[in-house]
């Protein structure tokens, strides 16, 4: 048992489990903790602000499997930070975040700099915890470390008075095994369970795949690749399941909903087993869902609450509550136990067939670049090593659509939440979390400028981020909705004056900084930028007319998909089945 402050219990802590990097702004109220630091091994990185710090913690935890951490200050830095601790929320992300605080006594006041932190993240994080001086901190903040990333993970936040930072506690070196044990989560399907499953399975003849984020993690890309290898199952994945299936893969048809592929829209349509696994069922997807007659539903989630709303919505014939990747391998092994294989080589085909005939395309006669041949382009680069993050727009639906990720926590965009600013500090914190692998920002010109501060950063550090910005001068995907919602009327979508951004980032020291505007500069100068070290950034000035397709309207369901002038049917081929299911499949697209 030691003495000393509670500034240096918490570094202590965090110490104890692991952490590396601390991602933060400093400022008056949190100043013993960044003192304390001093005498770490953790590595502090200071961003541009608070919103970006908490953004590249966030980072850190998507693209690995640590729990980030950021600390910050009072005040204005704790509503700068709500809306990164929002976006972590919603996309059930691990998160520990500190904020400095006045004085105990002066809580409720009208003291500088304070606000009531209870109050502002209350409905946006998973806990929210306010220290007070008998307040036990080791406890207390190994606790939350677990808490956050167990269960539905989530942000915690503790509120650190500043008198509690500098008061001296005891510091008792317990071991954060305990923490991690009383979170472990030992529910496994039984074997009646499993039967119940394989009868629906075994039963159906066009099974389908749902992948959420739940599975995207190691673990359960590794529990559900080898669960697939088993039974070939045709699957389709959301925004936040990206990569979690080899995209590669012949029967991954990719991301399902609003500006899913064409494949995947089309081949929901048709099956009658869908088997959600992790997914928080996205009004962007499930309220497109319009299940053939007779489409048996299976869910597996972690979270009661939306599995009692599914529940009631969806009435799904089989459930669990629990880890997505325990309870896929619970499955697996009780196929293997009991000899239980599938016969659906017409439906893989089928799928095989989709998404070879309906590839996805775009204006090859324009005279301008456009933001989907950029991304089409960049995905024969696209590896195993290769970590992706978005901003928030048309370029992240043409990221999500054409890149062909391999692997788990490959890809971090917003998906929940949707929030602009979040690709340049989200990458900051993927390039702390894997030092070694080759990560690329894919930004809009409206996104980029949120948080375009963190330029200063990347280039300060001497960061190896790729910046990629597709500038098409407007707010292309709010522009799309104005053209096809508001008579073409764009209020507040257009930039009136061409900016020179890869000018700005020049000037703050990247070592490669290039601007294009002319196709036939695209695919020499992309490579150039790709093989570049240090930070390096690309502007292309892309279409500002361009139109993201495929769509499915808002309020529209699958069958409403709009596939837009350039994509189109590469091949016919018979449709086979019964005659109930050759006169259903006849309606559809294909």
């Amino acid at each position: 048992m030691k003495e000393m402050n509670g500034a240096e219990v918490l570094v202590k802590c965090l110490e104890d489990l692991g952490v590396r990097h601390i991602f933060g702004y400093t400022g008056a109220a949190i100043l013993p903790v960044f003192h304390a630091l001093r005498e770490s091994s953790i590595e502090i990185i200071i961003n541009s602000n608070e919103q970006s710090a908490a953004f590249s913690a966030a980072g850190y935890s998507r693209s690995c499997g640590q729990v980030g951490v950021a600390i910050v200050t009072s005040g204005p830095a704790i509503t700068n930070t709500l809306t990164s601790v929002a976006d972590a929320y919603g996309d059930s992300i691990p998160l520990l975040v500190f904020a400095g605080q006045v004085p105990e006594h002066k809580i409720g006041t009208d003291s500088f700099q304070h606000i009531n932190v209870k109050g502002i993240f209350g409905e946006a994080a998973k806990k929210v915890i306010q220290l007070s001086n008998d307040d036990d901190v080791e406890a207390i903040v190994k606790d939350a470390y677990y808490l956050a990333r167990s269960g539905k993970p989530g942000p915690v936040v503790i509120d650190f008075p500043m008198d509690k930072q500098q008061n001296i506690h005891e510091y008792r070196g317990i071991n954060v095994k305990l923490f991690e044990e009383s979170y472990r989560d030992d529910r496994h399907l039984c074997e009646e369970q499993c039967a119940e499953f394989f009868r629906l399975l075994i039963n159906s003849k066009r099974p389908l795949l749902y992948l959420g984020g739940g599975l995207n993690s190691e673990a359960g890309s590794r529990a559900i690749l080898e669960f697939n290898e088993h039974f070939n199952i045709p699957s389709v994945n959301t925004l936040m399941a990206k990569g979690v299936i080899d995209a590669r893969d012949e029967l991954n048809l990719g991301m399902l909903g609003m500006f899913g592929t064409p494949y995947a829209n089309m081949l929901i349509q048709e099956n009658d087993f869908f088997f959600a696994i992790g997914v928080r069922w996205d009004d962007r997807v499930a309220e497109k869902v319009g299940f053939a007659t007779g489409t048996d539903i299976a869910y597996i989630d972690i979270n009661p609450e939306k599995m009692h709303q599914i529940k009631i919505e969806r009435s799904p014939k089989f459930t669990f509550i629990g880890d997505a990747a325990t309870a896929v391998r619970d499955l697996l092994s009780y196929a293997v136990k009991h000899e239980i294989t599938l016969d659906i080589q017409e439906w893989q085909e089928r799928a095989r067939f989709l998404k070879r005939s309906w590839p996805l395309d775009y204006n090859r006669g324009s005279e301008h670049i456009q933001s989907s041949e950029v991304m089409a382009l960049l995905a024969g680069y696209i590896d195993g090593n290769t970590k992706i993050s978005t901003g928030v727009g048309n370029h992240q639906m043409l990221a999500a659509q054409y890149l062909p990720m391999q692997k788990a926590k490959s890809f971090m965009s917003s998906g929940s939440f949707g929030t602009m600013g979040f690709s340049l500090p989200t990458a900051i914190g993927v390039c702390y979390a894997n030092p070694d692998a080759r990560v690329i920002a894919i930004d809009g010109d409206g996104s980029l400028k949120m948080n375009l501060g963190e330029l200063h950063t990347i280039a300060a550090l001497e960061l190896p981020v790729k910046i990629l910005l597709l500038n098409n001068r407007s707010d292309g995907m709010v522009q799309n909705l104005q053209d096809a919602g508001y008579g073409g009327a764009r209020t507040g979508t257009q930039r009136q004056k061409d900016v020179r951004f890869a000018d700005i980032a020049m000037s703050f020291g990247f070592s490669y900084a290039a601007r294009i505007k002319d196709r036939r500069d695209l695919k020499s100068t992309l490579e150039t930028f790709l093989n570049a070290g240090g930070p390096c950034f690309l502007e292309i000035c892309t279409d500002s007319e361009e139109i993201l397709f495929p769509k499915v309207p808002s309020g529209g369901a699958y069958k409403d998909m709009i596939l837009g002038p350039y994509i189109k049917c590469m091949e016919a081929a018979p449709i086979t089945g019964t005659p109930e299911e050759m006169e259903y499949m006849e309606e559809l697209p294909v």
